[in-house]
């Protein structure tokens, strides 16, 4: 996720790793004049370092049955939740790089300090997070709680995929935006924050809108605001959390695809390929959209300069704010 970046630039971004359509469909083909040796020759292992139920979980199962047909052989989706993302993160980082072993994140599962041991493959979706509210929570407004957060310091909790994540950077910025006195409550993913959100034991989570948006349909949860700059395309009813009460807030999630970082250039390039391929199928956008995510795609080179640009936006905040990760 990234934190203050202006609409115009976001806007120029989309164009950059918007799906090209032909050029990415021309890429596997190119790749397999090189001589790429066959693959894959058995069933690929795509791991999630998350518990089921969250924006990477949602949005791989979404590109699971094409990435399948495409491939030939199963696609079989891995959670290995832990240590926000960490452990799941270790174990892609030491398995063959031989194009059999993949990871789904977002970014909190690859950090400054695992990085390196990761290939870009493809940006999958990068999309403004959703301010959601629990049943128990008064009001419907980041105005009123504000005013309900003001009222009770420290008594306001707000769950996340755990400490350092994405979601827990979010309510960290708005924490310290908003002068308020929030208490953080880290989980082992989104989905274990969005399950005690419904059961009244928080009361906030800044979370994709794939892990909420279905329960705010169902009148389970209440959306307050998106959390990006601008109103989101695919939530243009959801006022952002800046013109809701907090000028200048600014955060988005983003999820993509990762090889350890020895798999061969050539293998990453049609993997690329081919993520771009199904991120382009009318279905898998509809799938996506519906969860209220936006599409992304692009090249490998394209999503390894857009993550090294957030990390090191999330850095520099970090030390601005003195935020404290470890808890």
């Amino acid at each position: 996720m990234s934190a203050s970046r202006p609409d115009p630039a976001r806007r120029r971004l989309a164009a950059g790793l918007g799906l090209a359509g032909v050029g990415a469909a021309l890429l596997p083909r190119a790749v397999r004049a090189q001589g790429t040796p066959a693959w894959p020759t058995r069933a690929v292992t795509v791991i999630v370092p998350f518990p089921p139920g969250g924006g990477a979980d949602a949005l791989m199962r979404i590109m699971q049955p094409s990435l399948s047909r495409l491939w030939g052989q199963p696609v079989v989706v891995d959670n290995r939740p832990g240590a926000a993302g960490a452990l799941g993160a270790e174990l892609v980082a030491r398995a063959a790089p031989d194009g059999h072993t993949l990871m789904m994140s977002s970014a909190g599962g690859v950090t400054q300090k695992n990085a390196a041991q990761f290939a870009p493959v493809t940006l999958v979706s990068a999309s403004a997070y959703v301010l959601a509210a629990g049943p128990k929570l008064p009001g419907s407004t980041v105005r009123e709680l504000l005013e309900h957060a003001r009222r009770h310091p420290g008594q306001v909790s707000f769950g996340s995929s755990g400490v350092g994540a994405a979601s827990h950077l979010a309510g960290e910025l708005f924490r310290a935006m908003a002068g308020v006195d929030l208490l953080h409550v880290p989980y082992k993913g989104t989905g274990q924050a969005v399950s005690d959100l419904l059961g009244g034991q928080i009361d906030l989570v800044f979370a994709p809108a794939q892990a909420v948006m279905p329960q705010v349909a169902a009148r389970r949860l209440k959306a307050l605001a998106v959390t990006s700059a601008q109103r989101s395309a695919v939530l243009p009813g959801l006022p952002t959390v800046a013109e809701a009460g907090v000028p200048g807030y600014d955060a988005v999630g983003w999820f993509g695809l990762f090889a350890p970082v020895a798999t061969p250039r050539e293998l990453v390039a049609r993997l690329s390929a081919d993520a771009n391929r199904v991120l382009a199928e009318a279905e898998v956008q509809q799938k996506i959209l519906a969860l209220g995510a936006e599409v992304s795609g692009g090249t490998p080179e394209q999503f390894a300069r857009f993550a090294e640009a957030d990390r090191a936006k999330w850095a520099r905040l970090i030390r601005e704010r003195g935020i404290v990760l470890s808890e």
